[in-house]
């Protein structure tokens, strides 16, 4: 008995250990900081670490983890409740929404800021514009050589980003089938997919052949960036946060964050945050605010 009384002795001790290790006294597990688990597109991931980063160093109660893997792999996570809010560069789609709803999930959507999709070849590409007729035939394999579009002969190497990103299913839709709902266009099958936009970045700097689709924020001083136009009448014009605000660049998109119903608590707190003085971020990582 005074053995099974000594153990029980110990047990309590190493609980109250426990408890004083995990809570320090006057904090309740209820006060501590709370992780908001943010996931998907690899376009919005660097803003929305860069969010999480300076929300937190103001709000010592918040832990907010960033994680990439797509449009698609965040909404399917944000759907079946491993995440809390999922970052998407393309809209939900109506079967996403209908998978949603079958387990009671009411998805509530957040146009949090808008990029330009930047068309990039290698610096050395004598080819600096293009019209979205051409890169739909580009991208379809109509047009294989550079020749064909007053550039070098040279074979087109196509790279695109694979198909559970959203930034590919927007380029898709927009582009390659230039917005025709009734199109059935596909990619070449000779398209290369990369599986970030680093990927796209790194092969278009070393293939002089290459061609890829990038955010604006994900464009770096060693890649050309092609002017672009509706048609041939022109104009051409280069991605910018001006030319997405006037309407003249013909490549943009807002870009989204998705939750499970209305945000409550911090989760609320936080997108109210994003939305309006978390948007000073936005133009400085190469997007546009969606407020001024």
């Amino acid at each position: 008995m005074a053995a099974c009384i000594a153990i029980s002795c110990v047990l309590l001790l190493a609980q109250a250990c426990g408890r004083s290790k995990d809570h320090p006294e006057g904090t309740s597990a209820s006060e501590e900081a709370q992780t908001i688990e943010n996931k998907g597109s690899d376009t919005l991931v660097n803003l929305a670490l860069a969010w999480a980063e300076t929300y937190m160093q103001a709000h010592q109660d918040v832990r907010i983890s960033v994680t990439g893997g797509g449009s698609g792999t965040g909404i399917a996570a944000m759907i079946n409740g491993t995440v809390d809010i999922a970052n998407a560069s393309r809209e939900m789609k109506p079967e996403e929404i209908a998978s949603a709803e079958r387990r009671g999930i009411s998805p509530v959507e957040f146009v949090v800021a808008r990029d330009a999709i930047a068309i990039v070849v290698n610096p050395a590409n004598p080819v600096s514009k293009l019209t979205l007729q051409q890169i739909s035939e580009i991208y379809t394999g109509e047009i294989t050589n550079w020749r064909e579009l007053g550039g070098e002969d040279r074979p087109i190497v196509l790279l695109s980003r694979e198909s559970n990103s959203g930034t590919y299913v927007y380029f898709l839709e927009n582009v390659v089938r230039m917005g025709n709902q009734k199109s059935s266009l596909l990619f070449s099958p000779e398209t290369l997919l990369m599986p970030s936009s680093e990927g796209i970045s790194a092969e278009v700097r070393l293939n002089v052949n290459a061609i890829g689709y990038d955010g604006l924020g994900y464009v770096t001083p060693d890649q050309k960036v092609v002017a672009v136009a509706r048609d041939g009448r022109g104009p051409y014009v280069l991605p910018s946060i001006a030319t997405v605000n006037d309407g003249s660049y013909p490549i943009s998109r807002p870009l989204y964050m998705y939750t499970a119903g209305k945000p409550l608590g911090q989760k609320r707190d936080f997108m109210d945050w994003l939305l309006h003085d978390g948007q000073v971020l936005v133009a400085k990582l190469g997007f546009v605010p969606i407020s001024k």
